[in-house]
């Protein structure tokens, strides 16, 4: 048996080679990278986030499921020493494509048939066309609030679709259930470690877009994986020599839902009061992060910082990016207006991750999806 990649951070019970559990079975804890990430120079003949297949440790006979992830656009912004990073321009229309590629490269490896997942919209898009993509029937739970845009992508990669009254959390529970039912594996982009790993690419794919040395890097901040994921690539830059120091990372979370950015500032009993209040930010509306901790440990380790911004904020930040023609949806915006309170601390070059699209039918993105559901249909 080969040495596990992930172990429960818990108990350090492996990863099983012949099953796929979100959580630990045993103790019930988060699976973890068993030894950290390695850089390994990208390979020039492949394309997107399978450039760095090495550095994510996936062999060579695995076929990979992709639709043409990563290699988004960097753009100047609309102030000196600000750049933007276009995660929107992935397939589906957010930096999800990237988790969703290498976790259902990992689940058709493991012969998994079907899965079910919840989300705010963005991950069951990309869950919805990778699965198709994988030969997988999906069943995606999201909140009956989620934006008709993000249903209507759901529905056009053909996954069974169901709205689920109440808060976010009741949509998870929803997935869970249906997981227990027997309708397929739970495939969770919150708590599967392969979808951490993906976003080490954004990290490797900065260090080539931009010359200088990054100064921090604005992320917004749910569960935490993506935040989590650049702090493991950028150690693994850091460690090869390719960075003199860690970038600043400063996750960005919706006031009214902002359960990590309390217990920095007030301690655990902070947590008694926050609840999963009404944010147009739905993306980030988590109550109970899963990878909390490790965000406020790779916050304290970049010496970075985590922001909360109330909804006028976050509409005002929208607005202005949408005049720039950056069209993206407000959790994307959170992290202009964070940068708006910290302008004057956080070091330059500052990367700001737009991370999902507001316009279902506009961009490269949408054509690519299009191409590839005509081409899976015959």
């Amino acid at each position: 048996m080969s040495e596990a990649l992930y172990r429960c951070e818990n108990c350090g019970l492996p990863y099983p080679e012949d099953a796929s559990p979100h959580r630990c079975p045993r103790c019930g804890g988060v699976f973890v990278r068993a030894q950290p990430l390695t850089w390994h120079p990208p390979d020039p003949t492949a394309q997107g986030i399978w450039r760095y297949r090495r550095a994510l440790q996936i062999p060579e006979t695995i076929e990979p499921v992709t639709l043409g992830e990563g290699n988004t656009p960097t753009i100047s912004g609309p102030e000196p020493g600000v750049v933007f990073k276009l995660e929107y321009h992935n397939p589906t229309g957010s930096h999800k494509a990237r988790a969703a590629s290498l976790v259902f490269t990992h689940l058709r490896q493991r012969g998994v048939r079907a899965v079910v997942e919840d989300s705010s919209g963005n991950a069951g898009a990309a869950w919805a066309a990778y699965a198709r993509a994988a030969g997988m029937d999906a069943h995606i739970f999201i909140p009956e609030s989620a934006h008709p845009a993000k249903q209507a992508r759901i529905r056009a990669a053909g996954a069974r679709l169901t709205l689920v009254p109440g808060p976010r959390s009741a949509a998870t529970e929803a997935a869970q259930q249906a997981a227990r039912e027997g309708l397929g594996v739970y495939a969770s982009h919150a708590w599967l470690p392969w979808a951490v790993d993906a976003y080490a690419t954004i990290a490797w794919e900065l260090a080539e877009q931009i010359s200088e040395p990054l100064g921090s890097v604005f992320v917004p901040v749910g569960h935490g994986a993506l935040l989590v994921g650049l702090a493991q690539g950028f150690r693994a830059l850091h460690r090869a020599g390719r960075l003199p120091h860690l970038p600043r990372l400063i996750g960005v979370q919706a006031f009214a839902c902002a359960p990590i950015w309390a217990l920095a500032r007030g301690g655990p009993e902070a947590l008694l009061l926050v609840t999963e209040g009404e944010t147009i930010a739905e993306g980030v509306r988590v109550r109970h992060p899963v990878w909390g901790r490790h965000v406020l440990l790779a916050v304290q380790e970049s010496q970075g910082a985590l922001v909360a911004v109330d909804d006028e904020e976050t509409l005002q930040a929208r607005d202005f990016l949408h005049a720039q023609g950056l069209y993206v949806e407000p959790t994307s915006a959170l992290v202009w207006a964070a940068y708006q309170r910290l302008r004057d601390w956080a070091p330059k070059p500052a990367v700001l991750l737009l991370t999902g699209s507001s316009r279902p039918g506009s961009g490269g993105w949408w054509t690519r999806l299009q191409r590839w559901w005509h081409r899976v249909r015959g």
